[in-house]
């Protein structure tokens, strides 16, 4: 009749006709009151596996939908505060879809936490776009999980498998404080900015956009570097957390252009010394930083960053 026996399977009690569910596989497809799983039905008889497309008694005409789910196993680092040691918590993540992205599983577990009275895990999220750069987790070690060019917002549960065990940890620098959880504070970054990385401009009306010619070349590169969310991987990836693939993006970024040459100099210099003073490190060429920058800014421009530095220097500008 198109079906022949296959080995039995651990899973729920078999012997009863219509049995829905079960907690050991990933993959279901519910085909009336039958259930198929990894090419298996499960019947009165037992589990049965699947010969010629057809199943013994269900047309092929019958209605079916699929279900995907995986399992997984999280270690989340839990922290009361700043002042508060912290350590990793094992949680488990049921009946996640692939389709998640690796925040909404977050959602998911946090909706648990809540039902059971405990405390909710605190992340840092706001687009969940990878615009941002709100988010900041570290992923089984990586900055932004292992997805090259993305961030972890954007990272869906497809990249994992069912079983996996997650390590989850907030981005680790002597310059992020843990505020709870997994949320630091990153408001170093603000203060390098709010030290040079800016342009002086008279007030009044926009200027018109072709007022000022700009080679195509030279645009592109300063856009690329504008790319840069600020969101701090580049920092919990260096060995030294070293913030010199943020503050080399925006020195490039202005250096390049016609509107940033007033503060050329002095910009560099303040932004460098402002870092030195949050308790950043210096940079040794790891390239650690480039491989999770969700933007991808090359580091080339610390290289520019290094020569407007020292050309600073030999002109005055600190």
């Amino acid at each position: 009749m198109g079906v022949h026996r296959c080995r039995q399977r651990a899973g729920p009690a078999q012997g009863a006709a219509g049995v829905r569910g079960s907690a050991s596989y990933a993959e279901e497809l519910q085909v009336g009151n039958w259930l198929l799983r990894a090419g298996c039905w499960l019947g009165a008889g037992g589990w049965s596996s699947v010969a010629g497309g057809r199943l013994h008694g269900i047309s092929n005409q019958q209605p079916a939908t699929t279900r995907i789910t995986v399992r997984l196993k999280l270690k989340i680092w839990r922290q009361a505060g700043p002042g508060t040691a912290g350590r990793l918590v094992d949680y488990a993540a049921d009946r996640v879809s692939p389709d998640m992205s690796f925040l909404e599983m977050l959602d998911v577990v946090n909706e648990g936490l809540v039902k059971q009275g405990q405390d909710a895990i605190a992340f840092d999220s706001d687009c969940r776009e990878g615009i941002c750069g709100m988010c900041s987790l570290v992923v089984n070690g990586i900055p932004h999980g292992p997805d090259r060019g993305t961030t972890v917002c954007q990272l869906h549960m497809r990249r994992f498998r069912d079983g996996d065990t997650i390590v989850i940890e907030p981005w680790r620098a002597r310059a992020f404080p843990v505020v709870k959880d997994l949320v630091v504070d990153r408001s170093a970054l603000d203060r390098i900015i709010t030290a040079g990385g800016y342009v002086s401009v008279n007030c009044g009306g926009a200027p018109d956009g072709n007022a000022i010619p700009i080679a195509k070349e030279v645009s592109e590169t300063a856009m690329d570097s504008a790319a840069c969310i600020g969101c701090g991987a580049c920092v919990a990836a260096c060995k030294n957390a070293s913030a010199h693939l943020f503050m080399s993006a925006k020195i490039s970024h202005l250096s390049l252009l016609p509107q940033g040459q007033i503060e050329r100099y002095r910009r560099v210099v303040a932004m460098i010394e402002q870092a030195d003073a949050e308790g950043f490190g210096s940079c040794s060429n790891e390239g650690e930083c480039e491989a999770v920058c969700p933007k991808e800014i090359p580091i080339s421009n610390i290289a520019r960053m290094t020569r407007e530095y020292f050309r600073a220097l030999w002109v005055g500008g600190g």
